[in-house]
């Protein structure tokens, strides 16, 4: 039989605007590894296990306490200083939006365009520990449940920066103050509604929306939840929902049609995602609740 590769990528989410991929690496060796370069700058999040680079004499070890930070081209060898292997989650984001974070954190970095990174390492705090399990989680479910690639996006990228952010403030750089107005803001947030709501049934994608309202992705996403107070995959969600709730007080209105015709990608899907949000599914709903219980539902779901 074929020996198996020590290191092993899988690709669990791949987007124009960010690369999710799970890696197992089985080596044992606390010996260094032969060179490596990286080919593009990323994020690892630990889940199990520890390794070290080596940059010529000095070391960074990484463990599932710390983010670990791989510039484009940075040239290192790997050891296992627990004599074991290690897993984790490795994300790279598009070059421009990962530049647009980072200088929300860093002003600096238009001065410094080739090192986007100023470190190897930041803390990993138990949300964003968490959070990045649960994200992954999700995305491997996906396998058998459909996955939403708004809300892999926002998710993800949303990650990226909270994980910058506890980075850069760690290593003591200071926030850049934002120069856009509050009522650029909320011009943009209701540019994006309007666009949103033209397009329920749609599988509009963040970088749609954001190119509709000329903003950068990150950057609208973040505005967008500072100005309604959800994700904008959370305000797309609940605004279908909101929706199907008039629709099934419709006398013979078919369920399977309304999934369809609100974005769903099937009967099971938008019942799935109707009982996280009311307990109930679709059916369950209709058959126990008047026309009138229907749309004070409607009324008092929030968009």
């Amino acid at each position: 039989m074929p020996e198996t590769e020590p290191l092993q990528f899988r690709t669990l989410y791949d987007s124009p605007m960010i690369v999710v991929r799970d890696y197992i690496c089985t080596h044992g060796d606390h010996a260094q590894l032969p060179e490596e370069e990286s080919i593009s700058n990323s994020i690892t999040l630990m889940r199990h296990g520890a390794f070290a680079r080596h940059f010529g004499r000095r070391a960074v070890t990484s463990d599932v306490n710390q983010a670990s930070f791989f510039s484009k081209s940075s040239v290192y060898r790997v050891s296992h200083p627990s004599g074991c292997g290690d897993r984790g989650t490795s994300m790279t984001v598009a070059d421009s939006i990962l530049r647009d974070i980072i200088r929300e954190l860093d002003p600096g970095i238009d001065e410094r365009p080739e090192a986007l990174f100023t470190f190897d390492s930041g803390p990993c705090d138990t949300l964003l520990f968490l959070r990045h399990r649960d994200y992954v989680m999700r995305l491997e479910n996906a396998l058998s449940a459909p996955l939403e690639p708004l809300w892999a996006d926002v998710a993800g990228l949303q990650l990226c920066a909270d994980v910058l952010e506890i980075a850069f403030t760690h290593a003591g750089a200071k926030p850049k103050k934002r120069a856009a107005t509050n009522k650029d803001h909320a011009d943009r947030a209701e540019a994006a509604k309007t666009y949103i709501a033209s397009r329920i049934g749609e599988n509009i994608t963040l970088g749609e929306i954001a190119e509709a309202v000329n903003s950068s992705p990150f950057n609208f996403a973040r505005i967008f939840q500072q100005q309604t107070g959800v994700p904008v995959h959370r305000y797309l969600t609940r605004l279908r929902l909101r929706t199907s709730l008039e629709r099934i007080a419709e006398p013979n209105a078919d369920l399977t049609s309304i999934a369809l015709d609100l974005g769903f990608s099937s009967h099971s899907h938008f019942s799935d995602v109707f009982r996280r949000e009311f307990g109930k599914t679709p059916s369950e709903v209709r058959e126990g609740s008047s026309v009138s219980d229907l749309r004070k539902m409607s009324k008092n779901l929030i968009a």
